[in-house]
């Protein structure tokens, strides 16, 4: 079960009842006469109407029909409402079974691109480290689209480098060119994310945000394409690097995909920072992953883990729960499995 640590920082409020469904009355057969079918519906807080309901073909001549109540009408039964499925509540439970170390939190955003469902567990603010690298190409893309102009080579330099391999000097290189926090603040504006603050200064690992953002984040890049501020151009060209990431650093939100490789079963960026105040790792990871052949768009974001592995483990248990409570992706993942290892750059 997790933390105590990771129920404070993640657990969303106003919890709502899981299933919401009103049976208006019991309705119980009680006799027959002239081709009438006598029913008596029993109210929820006691007492009883006798009603009559007639097959199609037989007009009700009865009043009354021996042993039944006075019948005072054809029975109107209203149907029972579909359950209603709190998947924010579903993500919660599930999330009972990933182990969070003492002191570490997570939380957790996802989109199931069929049906259109999300699920939130947590909504406050954390480190993106790395993750911001694809905010940061974003925000350059839709400068870019502003301007009327493609990217130059030397920003596709940086864009490829810093997306598929994570390089910093590229990050840095990039966030300089789109005006640092605030040009980061005003791109964010415009895509819809309204909880991320970029990092001071030069510090772009330390862009503040929340799992909840950065699902917008991927809806910009891989939702409904009319629903996004990025031209299909821009999109396409994220798509595709976020589909090319390095051999080392594919783990994260994959650990969920079916079998295949990067931009066929899934596409993402992680995020991994040790904070040198506490030597606790930052460990994010976001993106587009294929299960049992349907489309989530997942994001986990976590702090406090010990060591980077650890973090790693977090966040990919975090990522199954958060697939599992769309049912047709349950029976396809596997209850435990092991947990990624990756070189920290």
């Amino acid at each position: 079960m997790p933390s105590h640590g990771a129920r404070r920082s993640a657990r969303p409020s106003g919890r709502r009842p899981l299933f919401h469904a009103v049976l208006a009355s019991v309705v119980v057969v009680v006799g027959t006469a002239a081709g009438t079918v006598y029913v008596k519906a029993q109210a929820h807080g006691g007492g009883s109407t006798a009603v009559s309901s007639s097959a199609s073909s037989v007009s009700p001549s009865a009043s009354t029909a021996p042993g039944a109540d006075a019948v005072v009408g054809e029975a109107s039964v209203e149907p029972v409402a579909e359950p209603e499925v709190d998947h924010d509540e579903l993500l919660a439970a599930a999330l009972e079974d990933v182990t969070v170390e003492d002191g570490a939190a997570v939380s957790v955003a996802v989109l199931d691109l069929t049906s259109g469902d999300t699920a939130v567990y947590g909504d406050e603010r954390f480190d993106t480290a790395s993750i911001v690298k694809a905010d940061i190409l974003a925000a350059l893309l839709l400068q870019a689209q502003d301007a009327g102009r493609q990217l130059t080579a030397q920003e596709k330099a940086y864009a490829g480098a810093m997306i598929r391999e994570s390089d910093n000097v590229s990050a840095t290189a990039l966030w300089k060119a789109i005006g640092q926090a605030a040009g980061l603040d005003a791109a964010n504006e415009r895509l819809g994310l309204t909880g991320t603050e970029g990092g001071d200064g030069l510090y772009w690992g330390l862009t503040q945000t929340t799992a909840a953002d950065q699902l917008v984040l991927l809806q910009q890049v891989f939702g409904d394409e009319d629903a996004s501020e990025l031209s299909p151009a821009s999109r396409t060209y994220l798509q595709g690097l976020m589909g090319q990431i390095a051999e080392g650093q594919d783990w994260g939100v994959s650990a969920v995909a079916d079998d295949g490789s990067a931009g066929s079963a899934f596409a993402l960026k992680n995020g991994w920072l040790p904070r040198t105040a506490t030597g606790l790792w930052d460990i994010n990871s976001i993106g587009r992953v294929t299960v049992d052949g349907q489309e989530y768009l997942v994001a986990v974001v976590s702090n406090g883990n010990t060591t980077k592995a650890k973090g790693v483990a977090l966040v990919e248990a975090a990522a199954r729960a958060a697939v599992s409570v769309f049912g047709a992706a349950a029976d396809s993942l596997e209850a435990t499995a092991p947990a990624s290892t990756a070189a920290t750059s």
